[in-house]
């Protein structure tokens, strides 16, 4: 009697699995497939702003929120603390904030970490990541990527031509790493910038030449406290659409905002009363951008681009 029972249980499961793949077929038939719904977004993410906290503002909470609520790792772009970078002001001003991405961190380092002797609380704070404390520069590899982060403040604490340490550093770097399809710099002062710099800090055009004839395909700057998205160029600011550079000007962390009103030429995007962030999806040919806005806001930006 089981073994009746067993078969009779054995013979509707068939009938179910064949009433199963019979709607199935009349579905398809026409076109009602199931949706199944996408997988995460390829790529390797990167999230990226400078100019950051402050303990007397309160918008480096707000990028902190919205960072926060992402994946992927956090470049800063130089002056991550105010006033003077000082182990307090990092502790009681940062901290709090983007410190609790300390450790998806890869930092850059700006001019108002040297108001504090050598930049030291600086280097305290980030430790192995911000390389070594006698340069302030360094590289790495991720996603298929190569990225060099650099010092910027050249003619003050160091130089930065192509005979100086960084600029014989830099090109060794390059070329060591000429078989990546695609590299990012990151540094505090852009060359071009709209903003307050307008048009921007001529002292890091010698590095610009270097990451230009390797071909360089992205920059990312702060300083200038706005968000600016160029169009690819080379070092004496023609267009140069084939073999350029972006640069994207991200100084929008939290700590103020500059005003920005007559842009200069190859501007492609501007917004100066926006914080946010700028989060890159980087894929081995291409790169695809979003300039993210803090809740309440509605400024963004997004595209995409192929790497040379």
């Amino acid at each position: 009697m089981e073994s009746w029972q067993a078969l009779g249980r054995l013979g509707a499961d068939r009938s179910a699995t064949v009433s199963i793949v019979a709607l199935l077929a009349i579905l398809l038939a026409f076109g009602c497939a199931p949706q199944w719904l996408p997988g995460p977004p390829s790529g390797e993410v990167i999230v990226a702003a400078g100019d950051i906290a402050d303990c007397t503002r309160e918008g480096d909470e707000a990028t902190a929120r919205l960072v926060g609520g992402m994946e992927g790792t956090v470049l800063t772009l130089g002056d991550n603390v105010y006033p003077d970078g000082t182990a307090q002001d990092f502790e009681e001003c940062y901290e709090p904030t983007w410190g609790q991405f300390k450790e998806r961190t890869r930092p850059a380092i700006g001019n108002h970490e040297y108001e504090t002797g050598g930049a030291s609380a600086y280097f305290d704070y980030f430790g192995d990541a911000a390389g070594d404390p006698d340069k302030g520069y360094y590289s790495y590899d991720l996603g298929g990527w190569h990225f060099v982060a650099l010092n910027s403040n050249c003619g003050e604490v160091l130089r930065c031509g192509p005979g100086s340490p960084q600029g014989r550093w830099l090109e060794e770097d390059l070329a060591a790493n000429d078989e990546q399809k695609c590299t990012l710099a990151y540094f505090h002062h852009p060359l071009f910038t709209s903003g307050s710099y307008r048009p921007g800090i001529e002292r890091v055009e010698r590095l610009w030449e270097i990451l230009y004839a390797a071909g360089v395909d992205v920059v990312l700057n702060g300083h200038d406290h706005n968000y600016q998205r160029f169009a690819p160029q080379d070092p004496q600011g023609r267009a140069d659409p084939e073999d350029g550079i972006r640069e994207f000007v991200v100084g929008t962390g939290g700590r103020s905002n500059y005003q920005i009103s007559q842009p200069i030429a190859n501007t492609e995007v501007y917004n100066d009363d926006t914080y946010g962030v700028l989060e890159l999806t980087l894929n081995p040919k291409r790169y695809d951008w979003e300039f993210v806005p803090v809740e309440g806001e509605t400024f963004s930006d997004s595209g995409s681009a192929r790497c040379h």
